[in-house]
């Protein structure tokens, strides 16, 4: 396990996937909001990535996020579209809603930070999000992430156009304790 100061980051349990399913990806105008896609179910039983790990796709890295005074999952993070030649990949999270504003996202991406640069040996780590999601622009730039742009009008959600801002940061600017 990956332990940062609040949370750890492991390997996704079979347990998981019922809470997960329910409380992150069963909520549409979550789901709508995270995804690069539009929403749609995940049946029961059903082997979608969001939620149970396929160990053979080397470009993805997804973890459940646990509270680690007692191991409560907490919520999900990956490092997904991961580029071994130009070294860099991006950073997403998913918190449950009862996780939420108690600082784990900011811990989360502090312990990503350390996964991409440490021990994958990354160069560069990115965020895209949106521009009114403010929880991960705060943990974001909490941990040494520089606003690079605002992609304008370029998320579909929920019946209108959004912008996205896209953050980056370089193995050589990381802190590794830059929480704020």
């Amino acid at each position: 396990m990956l332990r940062g100061k609040k949370v750890g980051l492991r390997a996704r349990h079979e347990e998981d996937i019922p809470i997960l399913r329910a409380e992150l990806y069963d909520d549409v105008v979550n789901g709508s909001r995270a995804e690069g896609r539009p929403w749609r179910p995940i049946t029961p039983g059903s082997n979608d990535a969001r939620l149970v790990v396929d160990d053979t796709v080397e470009s993805n890295v997804p973890f459940s996020v646990v509270e680690l005074e007692d191991d409560t999952l907490v919520g999900t993070a990956n490092l997904w579209g991961i580029d071994n030649h130009s070294r860099s990949a991006h950073v997403g999270l998913g918190l449950l809603p009862a996780a939420r504003g108690k600082g784990y996202g900011t811990d989360v991406v502090a312990v990503l930070c350390h996964y991409g640069f440490v021990v994958r040996g990354l160069h560069r780590l990115q965020i895209e999000t949106l521009s009114d999601n403010v929880a991960m622009l705060t943990a974001a730039e909490r941990n040494g992430f520089v606003r690079e742009g605002v992609l304008r009008s370029s998320a579909w959600v929920l019946g209108e156009f959004l912008d996205e801002v896209l953050l980056g940061l370089l193995a050589q600017e990381w802190k590794p304790d830059s929480t704020g």
